[in-house]
């Protein structure tokens, strides 16, 4: 069974959808197998995979790959069609094998509400048992369509139906940032909404009407992984001051309001295990500058900025050694944590079986 990782925080412009394709193409690059899932309605991620550049290009996707989008896997459940949830067929990424993308589709915003209903009611009105379960069923028969080992969640900006049922039916949680007060304001947010996402998932989990529904709600199980925090300018090989300062109340507010608040509702995973990955009480995985210049070629080559050939880059001379040296300094990074990903769930997966 594939590992889903949701890529969540409800403040937006934190680079949720470009860590969901740079750690995606990572991990496969290191050998595993990856569907990358665009739940949000916006599709930034399909739009960056599939390299559209304008609308008669996406008219053509979703003429010939409607019926392989996200919501389309969901019309079974949602429209009370007489009919299983099948296993859509992802997009294979270009020049990266082990790499999928399960498409995403701006109508998905059309269940929101729906699933909302159901998620508050499901217990006592049976015609909506299958909607809570129907998103963890489509994305585990895709993801053994392809045998994939991860799962990657990229998600829309908010405190909505499909957001709380994609983060309380994942396994991980990774959670971005940028260096700015709007990310602290979002970490102390979070420090109250999870847990309460988390008791609603444990109690809709005993729900007899869910657990013998076509789809059964599972029996969450979520853990932090932990934060990652981008877009920010260096200087010398560091933070600029200015960034620091944010990054630096970034942890303290993981560490004060955030570890305090997931560790009374087992949202955290064994203290040992983070200290293998070399984590603090920060759970700091990552610090990654802003991509300046290279993001442009990167979304032109559709490849993320560390796997940029000298011809992608568009560059001469100095420019170019520049280039260059920042692209080995951007894989060197995301290199370090697809690994400590890999080694942090694989030291859960190992933990949990010693201790059944």
């Amino acid at each position: 069974m594939a590992s889903k990782i949701a890529m969540f925080n409800h403040k937006g412009g934190v680079s949720k959808t470009t860590t969901v394709f740079n750690l995606g193409w990572m991990l496969a690059e290191q050998g595993h197998r990856v569907l990358m899932v665009d739940s949000d309605p916006q599709c930034n991620l399909t739009g960056m995979v599939l390299g559209f550049r304008g609308a008669d290009e996406l008219e053509k996707f979703y003429e010939e790959q409607g019926q392989n989008t996200l919501r389309s896997g969901l019309v079974p459940a949602f429209e009370s069609q007489p009919r299983e949830i099948q296993a859509v067929t992802p997009v294979p990424v270009e020049s990266r094998d082990g790499l999928y993308l399960l498409a995403g589709d701006l109508r998905i915003s059309e269940y929101e509400v729906t699933l909302g209903i159901a998620q508050e009611l499901s217990g006592s009105i049976q015609a909506l048992q299958n909607l809570p379960g129907s998103l963890n069923f489509l994305l585990d028969r895709t993801a053994d369509k392809v045998q994939a080992d991860y799962v990657l969640i990229d998600m829309s900006p908010g405190l909505g139906a499909i957001n709380q049922n994609l983060v309380c039916t994942s396994d991980f949680l990774l959670l971005p940032t940028s260096p700015d007060v709007f990310s602290v304001m979002a970490i102390d947010s979070l420090s109250r909404v999870l847990p309460r996402w988390k008791m609603w998932a444990d109690q809709a989990s005993r729900v007899p009407v869910l657990q013998q529904a076509a789809y059964p709600f599972p029996k969450p199980d979520l853990r932090l992984l932990g934060t990652i925090t981008q877009k920010f300018r260096p200087r010398g090989g560091r933070p600029a001051t200015a960034f620091q300062k944010w990054i630096d109340e970034l942890g303290e507010a993981v560490t004060d309001r955030l570890r305090p608040a997931l560790a009374a509702v087992d949202m955290l995973l064994p203290e040992g295990i983070y200290s293998t990955a070399g984590l603090d009480e920060r759970l700091a995985l990552a610090a990654i500058a802003d991509f300046n210049s290279l993001i442009s070629r990167s979304q032109e080559a559709r490849t993320p900025v560390f796997a940029l050939t000298a011809d992608q880059m568009k560059a001469a001379g100095d420019v170019l050694s520049n280039f260059k040296a920042s692209r080995d300094a951007f894989h060197e990074e995301f290199y370090a944590l697809a690994g400590c990903v890999d080694l942090m769930i694989a030291e859960w997966k190992s933990h949990k079986g010693n201790a059944l």
